[in-house]
Order: structure tokens, then C-alpha cells, then sequence
């Protein structure tokens, strides 16, 4: 399942491009005015220093489709479905309608593999909040889990949260191929500006610390 190093870099920079032009669907009016996503604070950022988990990193699991990633912090619970490429080099969007599905890019490293695994979610869509809403709230040390086809789950913890301007966001650091697995959740987030959507991304990055 994992591709080569130049195509995973070649599939990674259309990654970049996709996410950095994602546009939110929805903003909660409410009496006191809007409500936005929560937004990672400077203590989860990578240049606050490791937090203090510290986990040791497992040995990557031999690639395997995932089918569904859990977050329990911010309840998230929802089937991974795999996504492509469009024409332009951008990534497939998970189907709308469904605010609860995260997308995985099928052509990348599975999550639990070594190398960078990359799922993606909508923050919000024309009805509501959607699967990774509130990935912005995550903390240094919170666990993610990923269930894969071939019956094991692989357990990631947090290194940092960090979130970016669509016109700095560094895709080296984001997509570049890891030596142990490593896994990247990404939705959209930052400013929210008036018909033209979030002007920026959320990033959570995590390594394997485990499988079961």
C-alpha cells in the first residue's frame, strides 16, 4: 500500500494544495454572535516543548487499510473511507451529507505503517459541525485510534497541534515521509472570513505508541 518516495511526494504536494484551499460550510449564529472551532493553544505547539508524555515510538505494523479512527477526547468515532486525487492533483473530499466520516489518502502510507499517514475530515458542513470540529481542543499526550481491515488497531499519541495560514502552510513538515509511523489529522480552521471560508488548517501530529 505504501507508495514510493516520489510518489509519495508527488501525491503529498497535491494534498497541500487541496486542504490549503478548503473552505468552510457552516457558522453557528448565536445570540451572542458567531462560534467558531475551537483553536490549538501555543502550549501544544511543537516550539512549546515536548509534552509530557514522551512516548516511546513502536514499531510500525505492516500496511493495512484503515476502517475507522476513534478520538476520545473530542468524541470522535467515524468510518475511514480512502480518497484520491482529482485532475488538478487536489484531494477527493469525503461525500457530503455525511458529517461523520474522516477521509484517508488511499494512495499514501496506511495509518500504523512506517512513513506519514494523512486523514482529513470537514470541520463543519451546510448543517452543522462534522467529524473533526473539535480536533483544535487536542492536547499533547491525548490518544488517537486507528482500526485497520486486518483486525488490529493501531494507538497514536499527540506530539503537537499546531495550525497554519493557507499561504504558509509548510508541506514538508506536514507531508514529508517519516522513518517510523506517524500519522497527521487535518481540517480546516484559522480565521473565518465571510464568503470566503477558513483561512487556514488545523494539524494534529501523532506517532504509534502501540497496537492491539
Amino acid at each position: 500500500m505504501t507508495g514510493s518516495t516520489d510518489a509519495q511526494s508527488r501525491s503529498n504536494k497535491g494534498w497541500g494544495i487541496a486542504v490549503a484551499a478548503c473552505l468552510g460550510l457552516w457558522m453557528v449564529q448565536s445570540g451572542s454572535g458567531e462560534v467558531t472551532p475551537p483553536a490549538p493553544s501555543a502550549a501544544e505547539a511543537f516550539a512549546a516543548g515536548p509534552g509530557w508524555h514522551t512516548t516511546a515510538a513502536a514499531d510500525p505494523l505492516p500496511a493495512s487499510v484503515p476502517v475507522r479512527i476513534r478520538i476520545p477526547r473530542i468524541g470522535v468515532d467515524a468510518p475511514v473511507i480512502g480518497l484520491g486525487l482529482g485532475r488538478d492533483g487536489s484531494l477527493d473530499v469525503p461525500p457530503a451529507g455525511n458529517r461523520n466520516v474522516a477521509g484517508w489518502y488511499a494512495d499514501g502510507t496506511p495509518p500504523g505503517a512506517e512513513g506519514t499517514a494523512i486523514t482529513a475530515g470537514h470541520v463543519d458542513d451546510a448543517r452543522g459541525p462534522a467529524v473533526f470540529y473539535a480536533l483544535g481542543s487536542l492536547k499533547k499526550g491525548d490518544r488517537i485510534e486507528v482500526d485497520r481491515r486486518d483486525g488490529r488497531t493501531a494507538v497514536f499519541t499527540v506530539d503537537a497541534v499546531e495550525v497554519y495560514d493557507n499561504d504558509a502552510f509548510p508541506d514538508q513538515k506536514v507531508y514529508g515521509r517519516a522513518q517510523r509511523a506517524e500519522l497527521r489529522v487535518i481540517t480546516c480552521g484559522g480565521v473565518y472570513a465571510p464568503g470566503a471560508g477558513y483561512q487556514g488548517n488545523v494539524v494534529v501530529y501523532a506517532h504509534l505508541i502501540g497496537a492491539r
